[in-house]
């Protein structure tokens, strides 16, 4: 599910070219992610300490890749964290480059005069535990120097925000002047506002439910069994295999199914229609409809940024949210939250529809708008928070005014 974030998975859909398309057929890595000895690009890494994760197993000395943007102030009161959603990572802002196969995922929020001034904030970004752009993750050499693949332990929602708490503690914030999130990283967002409130003065959850549902589970579900099938995955020990041998057909499909949830039907149906990609005819022949060369180009060059065991490890960490799990019910833990919070919702929103947002809102005493989420107008689906950027920029400036 979310899993998006970066501006070429996300701008409106278009028509893939058929020379586009092809570009993308040739043998792709058996991993996307970023591995140690190659170009850090903008990134720091923060060492962390022994972390004891939910399932009592313990990570030894995980590492955290991130990037900040402008300046701490002496008081250290001016940090703002930015938590990305699930195949992001810490490149919020600036162009793609050496060590970053994309450009930054919110260049339209964040930056000097924007809505997240970095001219006024300290904006830190973390790439979260389990991903695979220079934190710990499937695809980390474990302490033996081999690859933790199917060795690597299962995380929770708030094993990484413990993660992201020690992580804070190295850098010496004791307290966010913002907690902000979109999807997981909503999620992730929530957890902060939830399990440390004395360390969040605001908090924006964007398009993030308080709890994933059944519905949410089953959706990645399939996603997680398109990679457990491939042949080439090898229950996650697949690190050693060469270039165009790994599980890429599985990863593909899991991110072409998840594009199906991030989008909606009126934006598909109004930009494709059942347009053909070529003139050659898809009804019974071999030809292709534009849809489906749009889902193939996109889950072809997902696997050139991303790793197949981070992608489960991420599922599995996401299907754990439940932010009332062990805490009296949701009512009970958002009863917790302190912040002033931003909860934001997309109408056409089907993978957390508003009526997620509808939740949190209803049962946190110190919103911006009271006991009601602010609602965009976007054609874009889920992904509309990250493509509209006056929209959302305009309700984050409320917040961080306030």
């Amino acid at each position: 599910m979310d899993w998006q974030s970066t501006p070429e998975d996300t701008v409106p859909s278009s028509v893939v070219s058929e020379r586009t398309r092809l570009a993308m057929l040739g043998r792709p890595p058996v991993t996307g992610a970023w591995r140690d000895g190659d170009d850090p690009g903008g990134r720091s890494f923060a060492a962390l300490d022994d972390l004891v994760l939910e399932s009592g197993v313990t990570l030894p000395r995980p590492r955290l890749a991130y990037e900040t943007w402008g300046e701490l102030d002496a008081d250290r009161g001016n940090a703002v964290l930015l938590l990305h959603a699930l195949t992001g990572d810490s490149h919020v802002l600036g162009p793609a480059g050496p060590g970053h196969p994309t450009a930054g995922w919110w260049n339209g929020v964040v930056g000097p005069g924007l809505a997240i001034d970095t001219d006024r904030w300290f904006v830190v970004a973390p790439n979260m535990l389990g991903g695979c752009q220079g934190s710990t993750g499937p695809s980390s050499f474990a302490p033996d120097a081999a690859e933790w693949g199917s060795r690597f332990p299962h995380l929770t929602i708030r094993d990484q925000v413990a993660a992201q708490a020690a992580f804070a503690d190295g850098l010496g914030v004791e307290r966010w002047a913002a907690v902000v999130g979109g999807s997981m990283g909503g999620m992730h967002a929530l957890e902060w506002g939830v399990s440390h409130p004395d360390r969040v003065a605001r908090l924006g959850v964007l398009a993030a439910p308080p709890i994933v549902s059944a519905d949410q589970i089953a959706l990645n579900t399939v996603q997680y069994e398109a990679i457990r099938m491939d042949s080439a995955w090898h229950d996650g020990d697949f690190y050693d295999a060469p270039d165009g041998e790994g599980p890429y057909r599985g990863l593909a499909l899991a991110r072409r199914m998840a594009l199906l949830n991030y989008r909606s039907p009126d934006e598909l149906n109004a930009r494709f229609g059942r347009s053909w990609q070529s003139d050659i005819s898809p009804l019974g022949g071999p030809g292709r409809f534009q849809v489906e060369s749009y889902l193939d180009f996109h889950g072809n060059k997902f696997t050139r940024r991303f790793d197949a065991g981070s992608y489960v490890t991420l599922l599995g960490a996401m299907n754990s949210h439940d932010v009332g799990r062990g805490r009296g019910g949701v009512a009970a833990a958002l009863d917790r939250v302190t912040a002033r919070t931003l909860v934001l919702g997309i109408d056409s929103d089907r993978l957390f529809p508003v009526a997620d947002q509808i939740v949190i809102a209803r049962h946190i005493a110190t919103g911006v708008d009271g006991h009601e989420p602010a609602v965009i107008a976007s054609e874009f689906g889920h992904d509309g928070f990250l493509i509209e950027n006056e929209a959302v920029g305009g309700h984050l400036r409320r917040l961080l005014e306030g």
